[in-house]
């Protein structure tokens, strides 16, 4: 009786490190597939790669709707706003555009007095005349506060704004004379350095202005969109954001995994101490 006991325990016991095993490799083949996966498409993968805390560069020279040649961290001389677009987009550049108008609407805060909007295309084919037009109908759209200063239209060169990408960590693809892009404000302190990304089409009036407070204090923070981030993908061809089921899936999966396998190493660690009495 006692034999056969200790037969069924040393039984269970090489079942649960042949199932722990096997569940090791299928771990390590999730964990891979995953991690590397993302690796490989890092270098090409659209979207927004956060730099808080880093400086605006300060040789990056635009032109703005006056035709007048504009450095950048020269001209933030209060907490700024940047929204990178293209002004003739035929996909979320619009909305984004609407969004911002209308949360600048909203707001309780004087546009030129608490803060000031940068509008910069990143489409080195657009010229100063379409910035133009573009800034006369957007301060329509918001049609309060001094506008005509505190919110300028810019264009520039192709390297100047490949540099300015870069030092946001906004990657685009280009299509022939179209672009495939995220939709982010970028909000930046008085000194020009990064302090928060507001990421979508809308923002909500207290976020927007919380974002701009902070600028001005110095003082940076973690987006709290970066969980929608993680769920949601851009969608290139369809030009909007959707639920990527693969990656939230797969953490799912990883995580009731670690659970199970915890589960049996301690089983198996309770019965390997049942055996020895």
């Amino acid at each position: 009786m006692a034999q056969n006991q200790a037969k069924q325990k040393r039984k269970k016991l090489i079942m649960s490190k042949l199932t722990q095993n096997v569940l090791f490799t299928l771990l390590f083949a999730l964990l891979f597939s995953l991690f590397s996966s993302n690796f490989l498409r890092a270098d090409n993968q659209l979207g927004v790669y956060e730099q808080l805390d880093q400086f605006l560069a300060d040789d990056l020279v635009f032109t703005d709707e006056k035709f007048e040649k504009v450095n950048l961290r020269d001209a933030i001389v209060m907490p700024t706003v940047i929204a990178l677009v293209y002004y003739e987009c035929p996909g979320i550049c619009t909305p984004l555009m609407n969004g911002l108008a209308d949360v600048m609407k909203k707001s309780d805060l004087v546009i030129n007095k608490d803060y000031q909007v940068f509008t910069i295309s990143f489409s080195h084919f657009e010229k100063t005349i379409l910035a133009q037009n573009k800034k006369k109908t957007y301060e329509k759209l918001v049609g309060k506060g001094d506008t005509e200063n505190g919110w300028r239209f810019f264009t520039g060169d192709s390297i100047t704004i490949r540099r300015l990408l870069d030092n946001i960590g906004y990657q685009i693809k280009q299509e022939g004379a179209d672009f495939i892009h995220p939709a982010t404000l970028v909000v930046l302190s008085p000194g020009g350095k990064i302090t928060r990304y507001l990421h979508g089409t809308y923002f909500l009036p207290f976020d927007f202005k919380m974002a701009i407070v902070e600028a001005g204090l110095g003082r940076s923070g973690a987006t709290i969109n970066k969980v929608l981030k993680f769920c949601f993908s851009y969608d290139a061809e369809g030009k909007r954001y959707v639920f990527n089921v693969t990656k939230v899936s797969g953490s799912i999966i990883l995580l009731l995994a670690l659970t199970f396998l915890g589960y049996l190493i301690i089983s198996g660690s309770r019965n390997k101490k049942n055996t020895n009495i």
